[in-house]
């Protein structure tokens, strides 16, 4: 159930022509700052504001006739949601999502303008698992993981054979982390064809389970943290995508809230970049000085732009 780069590379030629190739940008003020030549991916370019699409049409493109007639059903705070939703609209199936009842506006609205069914639980004291388990069931809908899957990890991998297409010198790589598919997938495709590089995952500084899991050796569940990145509000690691972690990632650093906050007006201020907070940990972890990146090739991931304008505003204020 584990991945390999001729699985990403699979699900390049899956996405070839439907998803967005997201330019890499650069800011010599950035460089200059760090001492280091960055490389930013900006996935806010993504179709549907985030990487999440390329793993969702991955794994729905895959499907057979049978499923896609019956429909899919996906969880998720909002980007994944998002993205299984529009991927599902074109590939003419349904898609229903558990979505938590505090999910940002903009990421509900867009879900149900994209053509999903919701069906709102409460985070703190219902499981979204055992939820969307259950309806899928009752249902005969195909279940689309955010994260535990091999075709979801595979197509969030594509990230970073894009990046490395353009950028090939990479020694050092910074990939948000959640329940840990992005990682699994970049860190597969990047270690492939560059093994010297260094990979590391950033989680905000309340969410650090797979920080913590790394060290145990073993899955650690937290309660779900309180940080204003909702899109890495994962409580435990993925199965699968832990153990392709724990083979692959070098470390993983947090991130305050004001970090992320910081990172997101640097990037909005200097490269006319929007990020939502969980795609801007990986620049908050370059500019609060986490690890060094000194004489380094580095790229970060920026995975995501799904945040409103009056929330933008709340925050950055």
């Amino acid at each position: 159930m584990s991945i390999e780069l001729e699985d990403v590379e699979r699900a390049a030629q899956r996405l070839a022509g439907v998803a967005h190739r997201t330019p890499v940008i650069t800011s010599r003020t950035l460089d200059e700052r760090k001492g280091a030549r960055v490389h930013l991916k900006a996935e806010c370019f993504q179709r549907g504001g985030a990487f999440k699409f390329r793993g969702a049409y991955n794994k729905i493109s895959s499907l057979d006739k049978g499923a896609l007639r019956r429909g899919v059903l996906a969880y998720s705070s909002g980007n994944h949601a998002q993205a299984v939703a529009i991927a599902a609209s074109l590939l003419g199936t349904r898609a229903t999502i558990v979505m938590p009842e505090d999910a940002p506006r903009a990421k509900l609205d867009a879900t149900r303008g994209y053509g999903a069914e919701i069906v709102p639980y409460d985070r703190w004291t219902e499981s979204r698992e055992e939820i969307g388990a259950r309806l899928a069931e009752e249902r005969g809908l195909e279940l689309v993981r955010p994260y535990d899957d091999p075709l979801v990890m595979a197509g969030q991998g594509t990230v970073a054979l894009e990046l490395l297409e353009e950028a090939p010198e990479l020694d050092l790589l910074l990939v948000p982390v959640s329940g840990g598919g992005l990682i699994a997938g970049c860190a597969t495709a990047a270690k492939a064809l560059r093994p010297e590089i260094r990979v590391v995952g950033v989680e905000p500084e309340t969410g650090d389970d797979t920080r913590r899991s790394l060290v145990a050796g073993e899955r650690v569940r937290i309660e779900v943290p309180h940080t204003i990145a909702d899109g890495l509000q994962a409580p435990e690691p993925g199965e699968l995508t832990f153990e392709v972690n724990q083979r692959l990632v070098d470390e993983v650093v947090t991130v305050t809230d004001d970090e992320m906050v910081e990172a997101m007006v640097f990037l909005f201020d200097r490269l006319k970049l929007v990020a939502e907070p969980s795609g801007a940990v990986g620049t908050a972890a370059l500019l609060s000085g986490k690890l060094d990146a000194s004489g380094r090739s580095v790229g970060v991931v920026l995975s995501g732009g799904n945040v409103g304008a009056a929330r933008f505003a709340e925050l950055v204020s």
